[in-house]
């Protein structure tokens, strides 16, 4: 077997093979998250693991109302690679009927696990609406916090509901990793939690990449991320583009805004609304703009986030304008750090001075000062904890 080796250089071998269940809020799509990017790198660091990577279910009732029908046809389970399982449930019936949908959702996942001959997986859940499944199976349980969706506003009735599944699994959880100092606050109030913060490939956003095809000509300001009205400042967006009709604000990411707010950017013919873009050309996308715009509110739900973004950032040298966000606010070059009434004014200035740093090629450029935490640090960090989960199963007994 391949050893694991640790931040610490010492190096640990799997005693055995090992399976693993990873509950997700992320699709197993080109578009990379957290635990989509460190399930991969766990299957590579350790060859005594196979996963079960359970995405989020297709909502049948939903794609039968937008006549989606060929996403029904689409298969519940593909192996994408030797020793991972991807498994898209299909959702039956809506959750105000209850936890009926909840427990359909379960029993799909356990016959997987059974077809796939998984014998004591490790659960590692990230997606709430699994914790009455994940804390009555008695399995080794990590439960990753990704985002405070408490926070988000919406219907009382949805987040009752989550309010509840979180804190069980806060409470009963075997570990609780949280991503943000923010969140580390809010859940250690009771118990330890590991703060396990995002990371970033940087040999991937340093290496040189071909201009998109579609990015604008001329000078551009890029957001790249995904397009939520509660982390995404749309009115801050277009008064950025109506202070400068030749400047393209170019947004990257998948596009969850509401209807009307997408319609205010799209009816701006410098604002680029692309939509979601493969996690291996993002960085081309960041390398070849003038600079990168990070147009977040500052509420309750971006003060939970650590933002992969801020560390693409730092690896890719770009000159970078922020709101004061977490996860940005103490950076330092190339993050310069704005006030909402200051934004537009700072990104000009940004642009005005000129400076397209690239960090490998020029040594006076402003660059980080502390190493850039990577994805495969981060892993690594995880798998200890696997390590650790699978030790007390090991010597209380194994776990039905």
């Amino acid at each position: 077997m391949t050893p694991l080796r640790h931040s610490d250089d010492r190096a640990t071998t799997p005693s055995q093979a090992w399976p693993l269940v990873v509950l997700s809020m992320e699709s197993w799509t080109e578009v990379q998250r957290r635990v989509r990017i460190m399930t991969e790198l766990l299957v590579e660091l350790d060859e005594g693991v196979d996963v079960l990577y359970v995405a989020p279910a297709l909502d049948v009732p939903f794609e039968i109302r937008q006549r989606h029908f060929s996403a029904l046809r689409a298969k519940r389970h593909r192996r994408i690679h030797p020793r991972i399982h991807v498994l898209r449930p299909r959702k039956w019936w809506p959750r105000r009927l209850g936890n009926v949908a909840d427990r359909s959702l379960a029993r799909q996942v356990e016959r997987q696990i059974r077809r796939l001959g998984f014998r004591h997986p490790v659960i590692w859940i990230n997606d709430a609406s699994y914790a009455d499944y994940a804390l009555a199976s008695g399995r080794p349980t990590l439960y990753d916090i990704t985002d405070d969706w408490l926070q988000m506003p919406g219907d009382d009735r949805p987040r009752l509901r989550l309010k509840d599944q979180d804190e069980r699994l806060v409470a009963e959880a075997s570990e609780v990793v949280v991503c943000s100092p923010d969140l580390a606050r809010t859940r250690g109030g009771k118990r330890p939690v590991v703060l396990l913060s995002n990371g970033v490939d940087v040999d991937r956003f340093q290496g040189d990449h071909a201009r998109p095809a579609d990015l604008p000509a001329g000078a551009v300001a890029t957001y790249v991320g995904s397009l939520h009205d509660a982390r995404f400042d749309v009115d801050l967006v277009v008064d950025l583009a109506m202070s400068d009709p030749e400047l393209a604000v170019v947004l990257v990411g998948p596009n969850h805004l509401e209807p009307e707010s997408t319609a205010k950017l799209t009816r701006h013919d410098n604002i680029h609304v692309l939509g979601a873009r493969p996690y291996a050309s993002v960085p081309a996308y960041m390398q070849h703009s003038d600079l990168i715009v990070v147009p977040h509110p500052v509420n309750a739900f971006t003060e939970s986030l650590d933002p992969i973004k801020a560390y693409e950032c730092l690896a890719s040298g770009r000159p970078t304008v922020a709101t004061p966000v977490a996860g940005f606010r103490d950076l330092g070059a190339p993050v310069v750090v704005a006030d909402r009434d200051d934004f537009v004014a700072r990104v000009h200035a940004t642009l005005a001075d000129g400076r397209r740093p690239e960090r490998k090629d020029d040594p006076t450029a402003p660059g980080p000062t502390s190493p850039i935490p990577t994805w495969r640090d981060r892993t690594l960090q995880l798998a200890a904890i696997f390590e650790r989960l699978r030790r007390g199963r090991q010597s209380a007994g194994s776990a039905p």
